[in-house]
């Protein structure tokens, strides 16, 4: 629910706006066009994309603002600096013996270093989606690009463990707004039925990092010293800052900070304590729909990274391989996956999606959750028990369990773009604050998986390790397909109970 303060833009049928509003405003379609059914004027701002007066979204006028190919190198732009953070997270992994022997510590302290990574790309959020609403999206990326640069640099020139988790914590927190801008930005330039195409391009950065990040740190910590990792992150997030200055417009809708236009120095600092208050973020999962959608982004993040983290420990052994080099070559075999998905999975979710509003005549948000049911609840699943058991048992040689790792990276591809799209679609007035949370929750099981696996591994096998990943995978499958049935209708309760509050004189 937006703001009681927030200037609202959903009237009743054939209203007029302010001219300041007016250009943000959806095309009505003209008498050429099919007879639609009229709006309905007591919904909240949120559950615009149900209205029915458009039935896909696809006739707003603000997504044309950018040419075909503009969007294609927002895109790009946006992609690559998605790659920044994840490959930041995973590079690592294969020096961990070699960075652990120049802190005089073990491997675990290493892995654990990876975990208050993905914790503080977790809390990060929390900021920077509400920043985005209100400043708009380019300057804070440029900004938070421009320090994540900085901090790699700390990062290489780390004298000591305390200073590398230090620089490794603040380049995390830098790292996430490139994740959430990104999304947020895709959400303001393509159409509704467009988006999941456009996210899985964007996306495919983010999947394709961890999975190669560890293939490039073998080669660097194979012939070169393991700081020289961090050198490389450095390249790339100067790159990334360039990108973003020069390429990357504004393209925020409507930014919150116009609303402070008049106000004193104490109601501003009220109404910016409001928007950036980090429990305005979880509050939204008093909404059960973002809830299970949150839990399935979690249940594939944390098989990735459980997968990912201890390869070198696992792989190594199991194959009598000696080398960073030799152990980071398996990392391929997701990243291949991750790409190859990257063609088709976006375009499965829009194609779903399009199927279902010519079968109800609307477009309900839910609905592109079911793109992903199969893949989530029986590919990857599948992929995990013969991957961690094929290993456990020593079964099947070098190609299994390569053969499963690209199964499962491509069979990810085909659900990130369905999630993603959906919180974007779902309350589109608070989409960056709906996605920040997605990377909340999933980044938070990311941390766990990282910290526990590598024990939990030596403790009771791969195995059965994998065996829990896929239990959790299929039981955010059943949580994910019982929202295609019924998140519409929790979405109107909570809203029914939020207006019976605020008509009963309280504010939420």
């Amino acid at each position: 629910m937006i703001d009681p303060s927030t200037p609202s833009r959903a009237h009743s049928n054939g209203a007029r706006t302010t001219d300041q509003e007016k250009q943000f405003q959806p095309i009505v379609p003209d008498e050429d066009r099919p007879p639609l059914e009229p709006t309905i004027s007591s919904i909240s701002h949120h559950d615009m994309p149900d209205v029915t007066y458009v039935v896909t979204g696809d006739l707003d006028e603000i997504y044309n603002r950018f040419s075909v190919r503009r969007k294609k190198i927002i895109t790009a732009v946006l992609s690559f600096c998605s790659f920044l953070a994840p490959i930041s997270s995973t590079t690592v992994l294969s020096a961990v013996p070699e960075v652990a022997e120049t802190y005089k510590c073990d491997g675990a302290i290493i892995n654990l270093s990876n975990a208050m990574y993905m914790l503080f790309m977790g809390i990060s959020p929390c900021f920077y989606g509400p920043f985005g609403n209100i400043y708009g999206r380019r300057w804070v990326s440029v900004i938070s690009a421009g320090l994540f640069f900085a901090f790699s640099i700390g990062t290489a020139l780390a004298p000591n463990l305390a200073g590398f988790f230090i620089f490794r914590i603040f380049t995390a927190f830098q790292g996430t707004s490139f994740l959430i801008i990104g999304s947020s930005v895709i959400g303001d330039i393509y159409k509704p039925t467009e988006r999941g195409t456009a996210l899985g391009w964007f996306l495919s950065g983010t999947l394709i990092g961890p999975a190669l990040g560890p293939f490039v740190g073998g080669i660097i910590v194979t012939f070169c010293s393991w700081r020289d990792i961090f050198w490389v992150q450095t390249a790339l997030a100067g790159t990334a800052t360039l990108l973003v200055f020069f390429l990357l417009p504004e393209t925020i809708h409507y930014k919150r900070s116009e609303e402070l236009e008049g106000l004193s120095r104490p109601q501003k600092a009220h109404r910016m304590w409001q928007w950036l208050n980090p429990f305005r973020i979880i509050h939204l999962y008093r909404y059960p729909n973002l809830l299970t959608v949150a839990l399935a982004s979690s249940s594939l993040v944390w098989n990735m990274y459980s997968l990912l983290t201890p390869i070198r420990y696992v792989l190594n052994p199991r194959f009598n391989l000696t080398s960073p080099l030799q152990s980071g070559l398996f990392y391929i075999a997701p990243g291949c996956g991750y790409l190859l998905g990257t063609f088709f999975g976006g375009r499965w979710a829009d194609h779903i999606v399009k199927k279902y509003i010519r079968i109800k005549g609307q477009r309900v948000a839910e609905d592109r959750l079911r793109s992903c049911l199969i893949f989530m609840g029986v590919a990857i699943p599948a992929c995990m028990l013969i991957y961690g058991w094929s290993v456990e048992k020593r079964r099947g040689g070098v190609a299994l369990p390569v053969i499963m790792m690209f199964l499962q990276g491509v069979a990810q591809l085909f659900c990130f773009p369905s999630l993603n799209t959906y919180c974007l679609d779902v309350m589109q007035k608070r989409s960056a604050e709906v996605v920040a949370g997605n990377y909340m929750v999933r980044y938070m099981f990311a941390a766990a998986g990282s910290a526990v696996c590598l024990p939990a591994i030596r403790r009771i096998g791969v195995g059965w390790f994998s065996t829990i990943s896929s239990v959790f995978l299929i039981v955010a499958t059943l949580a994910t397909y019982i929202t295609t049935l019924y998140g519409k209708q929790w979405r109107e309760a909570v809203d029914a109970k939020k207006k019976a509050r605020k008509e009963g004189g309280n504010q939420v």
